[in-house]
Order: C-alpha cells, then sequence, then structure tokens
C-alpha cells in the first residue's frame, strides 16, 4: 500500500520531463557571429539576436531569402533511445507574416502561426522514437506566398528536446494510421519508467481490440493479434496498478491502423492500368523483375522500368529496402503500396526486394511534342529525345533550377519542355550547360499538372553534339530589342538563315540575312526564340523584344 501511495503520488504531482539533450538549443554560444553545433542552407541568413530574446542572453534571427523551402533546413543530430517519448518545443517571435517556421523532429511536423506578430509563440510536438540512433531535430521556413517580397524575418529561441521521465506507454508498431499487408499483426509496445509485472512491479497493461473486451497483459512483449479482416481497427492500452486500477491522470495509448490485402499484377503497365481505375493507396506485388535505372540516397529513391516499357519511381524514405541496387539490377520482390506526390505516381515499399538479372533498357525516342500531350504513359520511364537544345547554353546548371528545352518537332514550329534539375547530386550541377543540339536522355516527371524532364548525369545530356566552332559562335545586340531591329553576326561571311518562333512554337519570321541585320519591328512585345542556321550548323538563342 505504501509504494501505491508514492507512486499515485507522483503520478498526480506532475509531469516531469529531462534534461534539455538539443546541443545550443538556447543559442548562447556564436563565433565571430556565426552559430554554433547547427547546420543551415543557403535560403536563410542567421544573425545574432540580442534585443528580443525568450530566455538567457541571445536568440538567433532568421532572415528568410527565398520562396525555395528546400534551401531552408536548420538541422541538429539528436541520439535518441527506442519507445522514449520526447518532447520538442522552440519559442518563435514572427516580425512579419511572410513566413512561417515549421518544426522539425524525424519528419516535418507542427507550423507557427504566422498571423501572431511580435509576441513569443511555442510549437511543439510529442516525439515516440521507433529506433535507437541520431534523429535530426530543428525547423524548416516557408513563405507565405500571399505576402511574402523576398524577405521575411523571425526569431528563434528555446529548441528544447526533453525526454519524458513519467511512466508511459507508447506503440512502436505498427505506425498510426498506416496500412498494414497482412491480417496477422504484431503490436509492438514500449513501456518507459514503469515495470509491468504480475502482483510483483508497479502495475500491469489492459487492452481492447476494436471497443471488445479487456485483456490483461503481464509482460512487454508484442501483442499478437491474427486473423484481422480487411479495413480499419484499432487497439487501445492503458498502464493500471496492481489492482486494475487506472492512476489519476489515466496513462494510455491507442493505435489505428487498417488491414489490405495485397493485389498481384503482373507488370508495371498493370499497375499503373489498377491505379487509374481504382487510385492510389493499394498494395500490390509486381510479378515481373524491373531493372533498376537509377538509384539516390535522397529519400532511398530508385527508379525502375520493366519489360512493359512502362516506369515507376520507387520512393523509399523509411529505408524499408535495404538491399542495395545497382543500375541494371533487377529488383525481385516488390512489395508496397501507391501513392502520388505533384503528380507522379509513386511507390512505397513495404518489404525488402532481391537483386535479379535485369533486363537491357533502350531509352524510348519521344519528342517533346508528345510529351507535351501525353506525358503520364512515359512518366518515371527513361527516353530519349534527338536534338534538343537548352536556351540558356553557356550558362551553368544550378540545383532545383529551371530551363528551358526544345526541339523542332512540332509541324512547322518548335516545342519546348521544362528541364528541371531535381537531382542536386547530379554530376552536371556547377557544369557549363551544353550548347547546339543534342540527343539526351532523361526520366519524365510531372509538377503542378505539366510535365518536366531531368537527367541522371553529363553523360545524358551530351550523347551526340552539333555544335559551332568557336570561329562560327553568333553575336547578336542589342538584346532585349527596343527599336525594332536586332543584328545578328558571326566571323563567316555565309548568309544566316533565322526562323523566329513565339513562346508557343508558332513560327512568325523566316528570312535570310546577308546584312547582318532583322526587322522584328512587326513583333509584338515578348520572348521569341531564334533559330539559327549557317555553314550547315544550328543553333537556338532566346530574343526579347520590348
Amino acid at each position: 500500500m505504501k509504494k501505491l501511495y508514492f507512486l499515485l503520488f507522483a503520478l498526480t504531482a506532475c509531469f516531469t520531463f529531462g534534461q534539455n539533450i538539443a546541443v545550443n538549443g538556447g543559442f548562447e554560444t556564436w563565433s565571430t557571429g556565426v552559430l554554433g553545433t547547427w547546420s543551415s542552407e543557403s535560403g536563410t541568413t542567421i544573425t545574432q539576436e540580442t534585443t528580443t530574446v525568450a530566455e538567457g542572453s541571445f536568440a538567433a534571427n532568421f532572415e528568410v531569402t527565398t520562396a525555395s523551402q528546400g534551401d531552408t533546413d536548420f538541422r541538429q543530430s539528436i541520439s535518441v533511445v527506442a519507445g522514449v517519448v520526447y518532447n520538442v518545443s522552440v519559442q518563435i517571435y514572427q516580425l512579419d507574416n511572410g513566413s512561417r517556421a515549421r518544426l522539425y523532429a524525424g519528419d516535418y511536423r507542427n507550423y507557427s502561426d504566422e498571423s501572431l506578430l511580435n509576441q513569443w509563440q511555442t510549437v511543439s510536438y510529442e516525439y515516440t522514437a521507433d529506433a535507437t540512433g541520431d534523429v535530426e531535430f530543428g525547423l524548416r521556413f516557408y513563405d507565405i506566398s500571399a505576402n511574402f517580397t523576398g524577405s521575411s524575418v523571425m526569431i528563434v529561441d528555446d529548441f528544447r528536446v526533453e525526454a519524458q521521465t513519467t511512466p508511459s506507454i507508447a506503440v512502436l508498431s505498427p505506425a498510426d494510421n498506416s496500412t498494414v499487408v497482412s491480417g496477422d499483426v504484431d503490436i509492438e509496445l514500449s513501456i518507459q519508467n514503469f515495470i509491468v509485472a504480475n502482483g510483483t512491479g508497479d502495475g500491469h497493461i489492459h487492452y481492447t481490440v476494436d471497443g471488445g473486451g479487456i485483456v490483461m497483459k503481464y509482460d512487454t512483449d508484442p501483442i499478437s493479434l491474427t486473423g484481422l479482416a480487411d479495413g480499419e481497427h484499432t487497439v487501445d492500452l492503458e498502464l493500471v496498478n496492481n489492482s486494475h486500477a487506472s492512476f489519476d491522470p489515466a496513462i494510455t495509448t491507442s493505435v489505428t491502423f487498417t488491414v489490405s490485402s495485397v493485389t498481384q499484377v503482373a507488370d508495371l503497365a498493370a499497375l499503373r492500368a489498377d491505379v487509374a481505375t481504382n487510385g492510389t493507396g493499394g498494395f500490390y506485388e509486381i510479378m515481373s523483375t524491373p531493372t533498376i535505372t537509377y538509384t539516390r540516397t535522397n529519400r532511398n529513391q530508385k527508379y525502375a522500368q520493366d519489360t512493359s516499357g512502362t516506369g515507376i519511381l520507387i520512393d523509399d524514405s523509411a529505408g524499408t529496402i535495404t538491399t542495395t541496387f545497382a543500375i541494371g539490377d533487377g529488383i525481385s520482390g516488390l512489395v508496397g503500396q501507391t501513392s502520388e506526390f505533384n503528380g507522379v505516381l509513386q511507390f512505397v515499399p513495404s518489404a525488402d526486394a532481391s537483386v535479379a538479372v535485369g533486363a537491357t533498357v533502350t531509352p524510348e525516342v519521344v519528342t517533346i511534342a508528345t510529351l507535351l500531350t501525353n506525358w503520364e504513359d512515359y512518366e518515371s520511364k527513361l527516353i530519349q529525345i534527338n536534338q534538343a537544345t537548352f536556351f540558356d547554353a553557356g550558362s551553368s546548371f544550378a540545383a532545383s533550377a529551371d530551363y528551358d528545352l526544345m526541339d523542332t518537332s512540332s509541324r512547322g514550329g518548335v516545342s519546348i519542355i521544362n528541364f528541371r534539375t531535381n537531382f542536386a547530386e547530379a554530376d552536371y550541377i556547377g557544369e557549363t550547360i551544353p550548347s547546339g543540339a543534342n540527343d539526351i536522355v532523361v526520366f519524365v516527371g510531372e509538377f503542378g499538372g505539366s510535365p518536366q524532364v531531368t537527367a541522371r548525369s553529363l553523360t545524358d545530356l551530351t550523347l551526340s553534339r552539333v555544335n559551332f566552332n568557336a570561329n562560327n559562335e553568333f553575336n547578336i545586340y542589342p538584346n532585349p530589342v527596343t527599336n525594332g531591329t536586332v543584328n545578328i553576326s558571326s566571323s563567316s561571311n555565309e548568309a544566316i538563315k533565322v526562323a523566329v518562333y513565339d513562346i508557343l512554337g508558332k513560327q512568325v519570321l523566316n528570312n535570310t540575312l546577308t546584312n547582318n541585320t532583322l526587322n522584328v519591328s512587326s513583333l509584338n512585345s515578348g520572348v521569341y526564340i531564334l533559330r539559327l542556321s549557317q555553314n550547315n550548323n544550328t543553333v537556338s538563342k532566346k530574343l526579347i523584344i520590348k
């Protein structure tokens, strides 16, 4: 009785937490104006704040200078213990409503309220570690498109990660609101600061399945549920004392998951057909052996396509596939769930897969005109576009940037598609954009309802090259044009054939120059494409008319 009284007192008196394990979470440590122990990206400028602080002597002043939230992460790696519940919190002081902060605790969590200006607000999240190891904690900053003017400022202070030291019960697996592919499910538990035993410990566990009768459990082994029907199921759990009574406050948790049967499909084409009919969210087993065409460390992504001529993006942020795959390997035993991100169908694996013999993948030759009308047929597939030209040839590729790519596949004009540098690890980032017309190999993707393409490597962008020699480079001036005339010259004396296209690909002028002067006074203000030919060489340039 004495022991029970003490435990009840400890539980009802207050909730206690451990020491803040975030290093420099109060932002007190700076070295020559640089904040210590945290990593940050180029989309924010961090300075020491000495006037507006939530605790201590200093805070961190964040100026958000980009609308690309992927360039604003602010993080620190912290060691956690499986099953332990951590209270994560940060103080935010919004100086304007042009951006907001989002808490990161193993994933992106809760946002600050951009409407609460000139006052401290707390953004918090209760994080349960599902494994022992290092987990990243921090912030990401998002522009508010209606209010963002290219710069937004907020002050951040008192970032805390604290382990709870009160008794707790948590479900490690399956994840809440997840889908499992079998009616036999093990509920894995984590009990902290509480001894589960029959009469000799602090108490035991009561649980129910789908609101049924109470089951008493005197150990912390997984709860094995068998024969669950397809559909949603909820398991409620509570720590109780040795007399089966609840504590005050009650120590409870629950998990809700959905059981879904696996559909076997012959190949990736059949997978896409079934998703087109039934939507995303189903679980599938792919009976073919797709060939890996690219692998990434980012989200453990893999691109694959099989002999049906269909491609898929495997998005494995959880690292479920632990087997190592290389380009050209076949992937066997692919099981998982379909989802969609920005219009792109993704396959999220639910089990590991094995390496098999891959098939030879020859990129299909496709024109931009075809992609513009039918890109979803080629989504995540490796294709080849012949005689493609970058408008920005000569400048350098930047990560997460857009570039106009064209070919002459439309009748009487040109076709233009967006080339997006989605692969920050690609060897062409920072390199010179190839000039002239090239046969290139790309993946087809989508963003916001529009197609885009991206390449794996610089080799994919320079399969064949048709370039001018140095003595045949063109000089185009003025550009932008303001007086209705543009001068086009090269070191060669040969005539220059000039075709001018509007941004929709319609040809609006076609001349052969002998005096290096092109009259464009009949054209409206806007952006145009110059297709220049001389000595059997052709190149495209961008022309702006004001």
